[in-house]
């Protein structure tokens, strides 16, 4: 589900994790030649992108609640 980015916060490691709208975080990590993300370097390039919609993997996932228990 996508979620624009409203703060971002860095994480026990000093990685730099996006806070979405709906409550949940994401890491935006900028580690080439894998993930390119060269805006998270700066505090402009951060917030150039506030608003920018990620995909929330978090929200596509059942909730734990609702999953079917055996027995």
């Amino acid at each position: 589900m996508q979620q624009p980015i409203i703060g971002y916060h860095q994480d026990e490691h000093g990685d730099w994790v996006a806070d979405l709208a709906c409550g949940h975080g994401q890491h935006v990590r900028h580690q080439p030649p894998f993930i390119n993300r060269p805006w998270v370097l700066t505090v402009a390039g951060r917030e150039q992108h506030l608003g920018t919609d990620l995909n929330c993997k978090k929200c596509e996932e059942p909730a734990a609640e609702s999953l079917p228990t055996s027995g």
